[in-house]
This record gives C-alpha cells, sequence and structure tokens, in this order.
C-alpha cells in the first residue's frame, strides 16, 4: 500500500540545513515578499521546532508553511540539497491531521480524489461555460474569466472542455512494429482543460510510429492533495493510477504535464518498490521525442518563409529535474519557429498549484516579472510543457496588458507535421 512519509522522516534532512541562506537569492517567495518566514531556511527552522516540540501549530506557522510554492528551487540550488519542497509537503500533511484540511483543501480532496466527480463537474462546466463564464477578447488568448469559490473574478483560466479528452479518444492507438508502447498519462488539465493538446500529442507519436495507450481509468497525480496536505487522497490516487498504468504492459509512461512527471515521476517514487518501477520508467514528452530522434528529423525539414518568434519558459518541475534542454531542441527544430531565449527562463511562473489560490496576490507578483521577461523577449508566444504554467503564463499576460499568447509546444509541433 502507498504510504508517504511522515515529518519525522525528514529529520536528518532538517539537520542537514545549516542555515547559510543561499535560497534566499532563489525563492520566488520570498523575492516578491522579503519575509524570512517565505524563505526555505526559515521553513526547515519552523519544521525543526515542530518537531521538537517547541512551538504549537498557531495562525503564523500556518500562515508559514502555506507560504511555498513546492517548486524545488531552493532545493536545485541548495549545498546540502535539503529537500524543502518535500518537508514542507510533509509539515502540511502533520497540520492537517492535527487540525483537519482547511475547507479548500476538503474540496480539493473530494475532487482530484473522485475522479467520476470530476468528470460530472467538468461536463456540467463545459454545457454551462457561455452562462458561467465572461469571455475576454480574443487577443488576451482566448480565455474565460472564472468567478467561482476560492477564485478571484478576475482571474482568466481556459474554459472547460464539454467532453473530457480521454472519453474523446481510443484507448489503444497502434503503432508501427518494433516502436515503443507507452501509456499516455494525461493528466487533468490535458483531459479538462486543453484537449487539443492531447491530439497534439496523439499526432505527434502516431508520425514515429509509437503505440499508444490511454488508460480510462487513470485519475489525478495527486500533486494537489500533495499542496492541500491531503495525504490519504495522495495515496488513493497512487494505487488507482499504478493499477491503470500498468495494467498493460508498456515500455514508458509519457507525460505531457511537468506537474504530473514530478507526480509520477518523483513522489511515487518513495511510495514502494511498484511505485518506484513507474515511477523509473516515466518521461517527459519531450525526452521521449528527444530519445527518439524527432528533433533531427524536424531539423530536416524546410524552414516555412512565414515563422514565429517563440520563447520558452522552464516549468519548475522539469528544471529541477535536470529537463531542460529537450523542450528547446524540440522547439528550435521547429520549421515555423524563431526562437528566443528569455531573460530568466527558468524562474517560477508563480502557479504553484494550490497556492496561487491561497495567495493569489502573491502569485501575481511573481507572474509579473515573467509577463515582463516575455514581452522584454519580443516574442509572440511563449511556450511551455506544464498546462498549468499555460494557465498562470496567460493569466499574468493578460494583467500586464499584454498580446503574447501562453501555449504548450506540442501544439506547435503539431501544426509542423504532415496530415
Amino acid at each position: 500500500m502507498a504510504k508517504l512519509k511522515k515529518l519525522e522522516d525528514y529529520r536528518d534532512e532538517i539537520d542537514q540545513c545549516v542555515k547559510c541562506g543561499a535560497c534566499r537569492a532563489h525563492c520566488p517567495v520570498f523575492g516578491a515578499e522579503k519575509h524570512e518566514g517565505r524563505v526555505a531556511r526559515g521553513k526547515v527552522a519552523l519544521a525543526q521546532s515542530l518537531l521538537d516540540g517547541e512551538i504549537a501549530l498557531e495562525p503564523k506557522v500556518l500562515e508559514d508553511m502555506s507560504q511555498c510554492l513546492l517548486c524545488g528551487s531552493c532545493y536545485a540550488q541548495c549545498p546540502n540539497k535539503v529537500p524543502t519542497e518535500e518537508i514542507v509537503a510533509a509539515a502540511r500533511r502533520r497540520i492537517a491531521e492535527a487540525q483537519g484540511l482547511s475547507t479548500f483543501g476538503k474540496g480539493v480532496a473530494a475532487v482530484v480524489g473522485r475522479p467520476k466527480l470530476m468528470n460530472a463537474l467538468a461536463k456540467t462546466s463545459g454545457v454551462f461555460a457561455r452562462l458561467l463564464f465572461k469571455k475576454i477578447p480574443e487577443n488576451s488568448g482566448l480565455r474565460l474569466r472564472f468567478p467561482a469559490p476560492w477564485i478571484e473574478a478576475g482571474r482568466t483560466l481556459p474554459p472547460i472542455t464539454a467532453k473530457p479528452f480521454r472519453e474523446q479518444v481510443p484507448e489503444i492507438i497502434p503503432g508501427q512494429p518494433g516502436m515503443p508502447t507507452v501509456a499516455f498519462f494525461t493528466g487533468c488539465g490535458i483531459n479538462y482543460m486543453y484537449p487539443a493538446v492531447g491530439e497534439a500529442f496523439l499526432k505527434a507519436l502516431k508520425f514515429l510510429g509509437v503505440t499508444v495507450i490511454i488508460p480510462k481509468d487513470q485519475a489525478c497525480c495527486g500533486l494537489p492533495a500533495v499542496s492541500a496536505g491531503a495525504a490519504s487522497t495522495v495515496e488513493q490516487l497512487a494505487e488507482q493510477n499504478l493499477t491503470a498504468l500498468t495494467r498493460h504492459p508498456v515500455d514508458y509512461v509519457v507525460t505531457a504535464c511537468a506537474s504530473c512527471n514530478a507526480g509520477i515521476g518523483k513522489v511515487y517514487a518513495d511510495l514502494g518498490d511498484d511505485y518506484a518501477a513507474l515511477a523509473k520508467k516515466t518521461r517527459d514528452i519531450f525526452v521521449f521525442l528527444v530519445e527518439l530522434g524527432l528533433a533531427e528529423k524536424l531539423a530536416a525539414l524546410p524552414k516555412k518563409a512565414e515563422r514565429k518568434r517563440v520563447t520558452y519558459h522552464d516549468p519548475c518541475h522539469l528544471r529541477t529535474r535536470g529537463i531542460t534542454q529537450e523542450p528547446r531542441a524540440i522547439l528550435k527544430a521547429l520549421p515555423q519557429v524563431d526562437y528566443v531565449e528569455m531573460s530568466s527562463a527558468g524562474t517560477c511562473c508563480g502557479l504553484g498549484g494550490t497556492y496561487s489560490v491561497y495567495h493569489y496576490d502573491t502569485s501575481k507578483k511573481i507572474g509579473a516579472k515573467k509577463a515582463g521577461h516575455i514581452a522584454d523577449s519580443g516574442a509572440t508566444l511563449v511556450a511551455t510543457d506544464c498546462p498549468g504554467c499555460i494557465m498562470q503564463l496567460q493569466d499574468s499576460i493578460n494583467h500586464a496588458g499584454g498580446k503574447q499568447q501562453a501555449v504548450h509546444i506540442l501544439e506547435l509541433l503539431a501544426e509542423a507535421l504532415p496530415e
């Protein structure tokens, strides 16, 4: 049975923090708020005090522990490699055990933990979208204002598809003999909001002759529940996905979402041997495509006369795991793209899953910096490899009054491939 670590299990890692402060320069929340309780070493100190019984679960402690994007930027730069995001997630689980989930946390756990309910809500939202949402101009990225509980009316989000992606496609799409067989873990973003990204994924793998299996009973990867501190929901979802993704023999599990890749490829790795094996065979789509030589095939195509100026945003859940060059390799090889690197491409966009709901004002501050870098690049499109980042980037661009659009790299790849 899947089992997440307790805060006590991180005592050795907590002791490795020497409070040097290197994390201050890389924490997006500290950069926006300049408060010691927001930075990694401050949270590690709080976790240690909780373990030692020196502090109680006071409102200030709860606030500081909630002020973390779980982006892993501090870990990537930490000389002692203290996994602050894992420690904070464990602390949130401890808080939830002691005080129960917050109202929003209960909502997250109830929805992501029940795929049938998610489907029902998605279909209802799709049917009534024109009644519930206020459309904003097309030059703002075809997004809709989303007046819902916990979500500010001024925020822009994509429309919910009336029919989830996994219900639009067959479960097994045969490829060519001798080519790999993969399970496509769609994630919630593609399934419910960005089905066109899923179609682009299938087009790319069909082009290469890969057999694709899309398990109908897969569920959320569990990362939103990790962020909310809902341990039992994370464990339940991991068990469901292990069953779904191992029902058919596959060479790889492929994701097109940075957060899902981290959920299965990192969080699951610590849940037991079967989960570790699943994590080991999980690949990001662009790592997989580069391994199959697609970048070279694209580079051999004739360049288009009319090309788009495109920049790239590194999702934290890929960047902190060393996946940075493969998405760029595909982008640079596209015949209709003029690629330009923007300043601070590797800084967080400010989403952080549930963080941007709890702390939207700070999330907007972080996103505003990214929107500025996108504008300075001169690009008309900012491409990335994460539906969550696409949402946040477009919202940030809209608030900045920009005209750029955020897209998934797969959408640009699909444009370049023959029908």
